[in-house]
C-alpha cells in the first residue's frame, strides 16, 4: 500500500500510547481515522487530536475483549467512510503482578489478558478483514505483539503475544497466497514509552477480580514493577514506533520489531538453539 491520503485507517487502543502516535501518524498523511479506546475522556482528546490536523476522526468506545463490541466498530468504520485501508488491532493489557512463580498467576489474569491481547485481534481480523477484500482496494493489518511474543516466558502476557505473533504469520502467508491486496504486519515492539504497566489498574473489568495491589506485593514482585517502569520510562518513542509502522505498511513488511539492540541477540540465541535442539541456560527469577 503506497497511496495513504483519503483512506481509512481504524485503530484500536487510540486513546493514547503507541495507538495515538499510529493514529496521529496516518491523520498527518492525509488518513480519515476511526479510533477505538475503552476509555472516553482520552478517546475524546485523542479525537480532537486529530481533527485538529484537518482530516475526520470518528470516535467509537471499544472494548476488544468483546467480539459485539467490535463487530459494532466495523459496522460503524464501513458504514461511516465506505471501506477501511489499515486496521491496527493494537489494544493490549498488562495484568501486572502475579504470583511469585508462573503457575501460580490467578486463571483470571489470563482470561483477561488473553481476552484483551490474542481475541480481541482475532476479532478484528475476523470483522474487517472479510470486508476489505471484498471491496477490492490496496489495504494492510498492523497487528500489535510484542518482543514478549518471540521470547520464552510462562507469562499470560508474552503468551497472548506468542498467539499474535504466530496468528500474523499466518495471515501474510494466507493472504500472499490468494494474491490478495490486503497484506499484514506483526509488530514486536520492545521497551517503549507508553503506561501499558497500569493497564490492569485502569482497565481491568471487575468480573476478574482487583489487580494485584502493589503494596501486597512481594519485595521481588515490587522490584521488578519498578524495573519495568524505568525500561518503559527511558523506552522508545511511541511517535518513532509510529513511523516503522507507516514505513512497514508501504513496503508489505511483515515483522516489525523496534526494539533495544540487546533484544537481537537474545533473539539469534533462543533460534540457534532451537535450530541446533539445544538446551537454553536457566536464568534465575527473583534471586532464586
Amino acid at each position: 500500500m503506497k497511496d495513504f491520503a483519503g483512506k481509512v485507517a481504524v485503530v484500536t487502543g487510540a486513546a493514547s500510547g503507541m495507538g495515538l502516535a499510529f493514529a496521529q501518524r496516518f491523520a498527518d498523511e492525509g488518513m480519515d481515522v476511526v479510533l477505538a479506546d475503552i476509555e472516553s475522556e482520552p478517546l475524546a482528546m485523542a479525537e480532537a487530536s486529530i481533527k485538529a490536523k484537518g482530516v475526520r476522526a470518528l470516535p467509537v468506545r471499544s472494548n476488544v475483549f468483546k467480539e459485539d463490541d467490535i463487530k459494532a466498530l466495523a459496522d460503524q468504520a464501513f458504514a461511516t467512510f465506505g471501506n477501511v485501508h489499515v486496521l491496527c488491532n493494537n489494544a493490549g493489557v498488562a495484568s501486572g503482578g502475579g504470583g511469585q512463580h508462573s503457575w501460580e498467576r490467578p486463571l483470571a489474569d489470563w482470561e483477561w489478558v488473553f481476552g484483551v491481547n490474542f481475541m480481541g485481534v482475532l476479532h478484528g481480523i475476523r470483522h474487517f478483514l472479510p470486508r476489505m477484500l471484498e471491496n477490492g482496494e490496496e489495504g494492510h493489518i498492523v497487528n500489535t505483539a510484542s518482543l514478549a511474543g518471540l521470547l520464552p516466558s510462562f507469562d499470560p502476557y508474552a503468551v497472548s503475544k506468542h498467539g499474535v505473533v504466530s496468528i500474523t504469520e499466518g495471515l501474510y502467508q494466507e493472504l500472499r497466497a490468494m494474491n490478495a491486496k490486503v497484506s499484514a504486519s506483526v509488530l514486536c515492539p520492545g521497551w517503549i514509552n507508553t503506561n501499558i504497566i497500569d493497564s490492569s489498574r485502569r482497565n481491568r473489568p471487575e468480573e476478574f477480580g482487583p489487580a494485584i495491589e502493589e503494596e501486597k506485593m512481594t519485595p521481588e514482585q515490587k522490584q521488578g514493577m519498578e524495573m519495568v517502569r524505568g525500561l518503559l520510562r527511558d523506552g522508545i518513542p511511541p511517535e518513532e514506533v509510529a513511523g516503522r509502522v507507516y514505513d512497514a505498511i508501504r513496503e508489505q513488511q511483515l515483522y516489525i520489531i523496534p526494539a533495544q539492540p540487546y533484544f537481537f541477540d537474545i533473539l539469534k540465541g533462543r533460534y540457534d538453539n532451537i535450530v541446533n535442539q539445544r538446551n537454553p541456560v536457566a536464568v534465575p527469577i527473583g534471586g532464586r
